[in-house]
């Protein structure tokens, strides 16, 4: 796979829910995760897994 942890053909950054391994409109980034080589992979959860994981979503860039 390329830069990111999405099986090929899924919907775009934001639009996939690595928690749940599905497609999600409300999928917003919750984690960055740092890799050997290469830029951090971030994390996508939907709201339904936001909510079961007590997760919160990372701050928005500046």
């Amino acid at each position: 796979m390329d830069s990111d942890t999405r099986p090929p053909g899924a919907a775009e950054a934001g639009q996939f829910c690595h928690f749940h391994g599905g497609e999600s409109g409300t999928a917003l980034p919750v984690k960055s995760v740092a890799r050997n080589s290469g830029p951090d992979v971030l994390l996508h959860a939907c709201a339904p897994c936001r909510e079961q994981r007590h997760l919160v979503p990372l701050p928005a860039a500046s």
